[in-house]
């Protein structure tokens, strides 16, 4: 994949005085009538069977999700080093710390010279190179006293092939010659057998140690879709026992998982489409697509956490070039979910963290942020927006029709107190034209100090290449 992004390139939009009449009546009309010409059919038919999606702890409609790395998030790549940063991190604005395995790895089949983080050897253990329990207690201690929630990464599919469970063959799933299998064609680790009763009660006692021991707020259960949903539903009796407010998040994008165990999934089918969209070029009304896609498959009132980089993806700024890593992380803080961001990329650090990466240590570079100045500075001010504007936490979205939706993405959020505006050019070309847009009297949102607020002159929009702007309603009561 190359560094530069480039789709297809887009003539600057020339409108014709009968044109521009055409645009013009539709956005007259559209305050009377805004759902009539701001939102599009959904793509597919809902399945009357999805059901409602569990109620979710309310905490979860602010939450920021950071994911850590301890072995690449500092220099010495210790608990204690994430534990330092928590003054950073507060400061960031983020409010929920996923943390990565910090298990023991197992050497057999170890996968690099430090193996994957899950290939985990002893669930009740932590990796020495990385600290004590002493260690993690104080720095989930740190992070409530700055205000921050911690998640735990639980591997529940699979263990190392040298695991202490190992002890318990009746706990893993064996081939015809008797081998424990290595699933999904992962080498390195051991399936485990759900079918075997005492397995899940070893597991479920496991869930509650780290609930309860070290005082955690949730856990991100890795390959949840590839472990029996009945188990989740014990582990969600057993979690909801101890802390009715804790986390699940689950990696995976499963709509059975969602109706009674898990609060939260993985936006995966979105983040496909920003690949597909600002890396290869296609149509930017996909994402507007996929997301109506999803809404039919999921229980209604799913949340998804909005990705655009994690330790299994090649870094954002590599994939998309740095102005569209940022474009894609503004979609991730505007369209409606949970968003999430992977360590590093405030400061638009590049270096990689998936495979082979993962299984090496590659410290962060925090010196890019001297280097790439814009990333701290839209982070700066995305996210204290973000907390800020009941709109962007949880109101309705509408898409708004504009003059070049191949290229250009434009959206309402809107609540009872605001609605705010999102225009997101998702191509390499300038766009010169206009949008749909409802009401009057909208100010721009400064996301960088090139903007200037002020009241604007919509439907008319300008928009650099792959640039976000943001406005705001100035009389929402009044559209």
């Amino acid at each position: 994949m190359s560094n530069r992004i480039a789709p297809p390139l887009l003539r600057p939009c020339r409108l014709s005085l009968r044109a521009f009449a055409l645009l013009l009546i539709p956005v007259l009309l559209a305050c009377a009538s805004l759902q009539t010409h701001a939102q599009a059919p959904p793509t597919g038919t809902p399945d009357s069977s999805r059901g409602i999606a569990r109620a979710v702890p309310p905490w979860l409609s602010t939450a920021i999700v950071y994911e850590i790395f301890p072995r690449d998030f500092s220099a010495e790549g210790t608990l204690n080093g994430v534990t330092a940063k928590m003054g950073a991190l507060e400061q960031l604005g983020v409010n929920v710390l996923w943390i990565m395995p910090i298990q023991p790895i197992g050497v057999e089949r170890r996968l690099g010279p430090l193996g994957s983080p899950y290939s985990i050897r002893d669930y009740y253990a932590i990796d020495p190179a990385l600290g004590t329990k002493a260690d993690f207690l104080r720095l989930v201690q740190a992070a409530h006293q700055h205000h921050m929630r911690v998640i735990l990464d639980m591997v529940a599919d699979h263990t190392s092939r040298d695991s202490v469970m190992m002890t318990h063959p009746q706990f893993y799933q064996h081939d015809a010659a008797g081998n424990a299998v290595a699933p999904h064609g992962w080498s390195d680790v051991a399936a485990l057998n759900y079918s075997n009763p005492e397995l899940r009660k070893y597991m479920l006692a496991m869930f509650a140690y780290w609930l309860k021991d070290f005082d955690l707020d949730g856990f991100r259960c890795d390959a949840a879709g590839f472990v029996p949903t009945s188990f989740w539903n014990q582990v969600r009796e057993e979690v909801q026992g101890i802390r009715p407010d804790a986390l699940l998040l689950a990696e995976a994008s499963k709509p059975e998982l969602m109706r009674h165990d898990f609060d939260l999934d993985y936006a995966w089918p979105l983040l496909a489409t920003f690949d597909r969209v600002i890396e290869h070029g296609e149509p930017a009304s996909a994402i507007r697509e996929e997301i109506a896609k999803q809404a039919a498959k999921f229980p209604s009132g799913t949340q998804h956490m909005l990705i655009s980089d994690d330790h299994d993806e090649q870094r954002a700024t590599v994939r998309y070039g740095a102005a569209g890593a940022i474009a894609a992380s503004a979609l991730v803080f505007t369209l409606p979910g949970v968003p999430m961001l992977y360590n590093g990329m405030e400061v638009g650090d590049a270096t990689p963290s998936s495979g082979p990466a993962l299984f090496e240590k590659r410290p962060l570079y925090w010196g890019a942020a001297h280097e790439r100045p814009d990333f701290p500075e839209f982070y700066r001010v995305m996210i204290p927006l973000r907390k800020s504007s009941p709109a962007l936490r949880g109101g309705d979205l509408v898409w708004l029709h504009n003059s070049d939706e191949a290229h250009v993405l434009t959206y309402l959020r809107r609540s009872p107190e605001e609605t705010e505006l999102v225009a997101a050019n998702l191509s390499n070309a300038r766009f010169r034209g206009t949008a749909e847009i409802p009401g009057q009297g909208w100010q721009e949102v400064a996301l960088n100090a090139k903007a200037k607020p002020g009241v604007v002159a919509l439907p008319f929009l300008s928009l650099d290449p792959f640039q976000v702007r943001v406005f705001r309603l100035l009389t929402p009561h009044a559209q």
